[in-house]
C-alpha cells in the first residue's frame, strides 16, 4: 500500500514534466490548414478553398512561410481566382491566409490535394515542410427526371424595339446635324472680307510737279551736287512716266525708255527734250562732265514742259500754265 502511494507520487511529479514539452512544442511549431465553404456542389458550381497558416508571434520575424503555389488546373478542378495573401491575429499567433475559387465540370466524389508549404529562415534555408489534409468535394450532377417527356426548344425570343435603347445615338446624330446646318449657315452668311484699295489722295503729275518745284528751290547744283541733282531730276520723271503710263522706266536704260516711250503719242512728242534732258544726265553722272548753270535750268524747264505736256485731261487746268525759265 505504501509502495503505490509512493509510485502515484512520483508519476504525478513526473507528468507536468512529460506534458509541458508537447505543450510547448506546440505553441512553437508552425500550422496549417485547408478548408472549403462547401463540400458539396454542382457540375460548374464554385467552392472556395481557403489555406491558412498559423504561426507564433514571436517566430514571426525569425522565419518565412512560402505559401503553394497552385496552378491554373487540378485534377478535375480549375482554378477561377486567387486572392492575395493576408495577414491577422494578435500577441500570441498569427495567421496568414489565401482563398481560392475553384470549379469542376465533372462528376463524382473528388479530392483537393494537399497543398504544401515550405518554412524558410531568415536566412532562406529550409527549415520545414508543412502539408494540409486533402479536401474531399463531391461534384453532383443537375437531377433530370427522366419519367417527364422532353420539352421541345424554345425558338429565340426578341427583344421589343424601344426608341429609348437609342437615345444616345439619335442624340449623336442630331447634333451632328445641327453642326453641319451650323457651318453652311455660317458659310453663306458671313462677309466676305474685300480688301479696301487705298484712294490716291496725289495723283502722279501733281506728286511729279511737286517734287521738281521742292528740288528746283533746293537749288542742289548750286551747292556742288551735280550728280545728286541730275539723279533726283530724272528719277522724278522716271517714276512720272512708270505711274501714269505703265513703263517700266525705273528699270531702264535712257535708250531703252527713248525707245520705250514712242507707243505713247503725248509722250513720243516730247521725245527730243526727254532726250537732251538724259543725254546731260548720264554725262553728269557717268562722266563726270560739269554742267553749266543755263544747262542746269534748261534740263529742269525741259521737265517742267514735258509734265504739262503730257498733263491728263482730268487734271484742272493751273492758271500758271507752262512754268518758264527764271531769269
Amino acid at each position: 500500500m505504501y509502495r503505490q502511494k509512493i509510485i502515484i507520487r512520483l508519476l504525478l511529479c513526473l507528468l507536468p514534466g512529460l506534458i509541458l514539452p508537447g505543450t510547448l512544442l506546440a505553441q512553437t511549431a508552425p500550422e496549417v490548414h485547408a478548408g472549403v465553404d462547401t463540400t458539396n456542389i454542382r457540375i460548374g458550381e464554385q467552392v472556395k478553398l481557403r489555406l491558412t497558416a498559423t504561426i507564433p508571434a514571436a517566430q514571426f520575424k525569425d522565419i518565412r512561410l512560402g505559401f503553394p503555389v497552385l496552378p491554373d488546373s487540378l485534377d478535375h478542378f480549375e482554378v477561377v481566382s486567387r486572392s492575395s495573401i493576408d495577414t491577422s491575429g494578435d500577441d500570441q499567433l498569427k495567421v496568414l491566409g489565401q482563398t481560392f475559387v475553384l470549379t469542376s465540370f465533372d462528376s463524382g466524389h473528388w479530392e483537393i490535394p494537399a497543398a504544401r508549404f515550405e518554412v524558410l529562415q531568415s536566412n532562406s534555408a529550409l527549415a520545414d515542410t508543412l502539408f494540409t489534409l486533402p479536401v474531399g468535394i463531391d461534384v453532383g450532377t443537375v437531377a433530370v427526371d427522366t419519367t417527364k417527356a422532353f420539352k421541345p426548344i424554345k425558338s429565340v425570343v426578341s427583344a421589343p424595339w424601344r426608341i429609348w435603347d437609342y437615345w444616345m445615338e439619335i442624340t449623336g446624330g442630331m447634333l451632328l446635324v445641327l453642326i453641319i446646318i451650323g457651318i453652311i449657315w455660317f458659310l453663306r452668311t458671313r462677309k466676305k472680307s474685300v480688301p479696301e484699295v487705298p484712294t490716291p489722295t496725289v495723283t502722279p503729275y501733281e506728286l511729279a510737279t511737286q517734287q521738281l518745284k521742292a528740288l528746283k528751290a533746293e537749288k542742289v547744283w548750286e551747292s556742288g551736287d551735280i550728280k545728286g541733282y541730275y539723279t533726283r531730276l530724272t528719277d522724278i520723271l522716271r517714276t512720272y512716266f512708270e505711274h501714269q503710263f505703265g513703263i517700266a522706266a525705273l528699270e531702264q536704260t535712257s535708250e531703252e525708255l527713248l525707245q520705250n516711250i514712242k507707243p505713247v503719242t503725248k509722250l513720243n512728242q516730247q521725245r527730243d527734250k526727254l532726250r537732251s534732258i538724259l543725254s546731260v544726265a548720264d554725262l553728269a553722272k557717268f562722266a563726270k562732265l560739269q554742267p553749266s548753270a543755263d544747262e542746269h535750268l534748261s534740263s529742269m524747264q525741259k521737265a517742267e514742259e514735258i509734265l504739262e505736256w503730257t498733263r491728263p485731261k482730268s487734271e484742272e487746268t493751273s492758271g500758271e500754265g507752262v512754268v518758264t525759265q527764271e531769269a
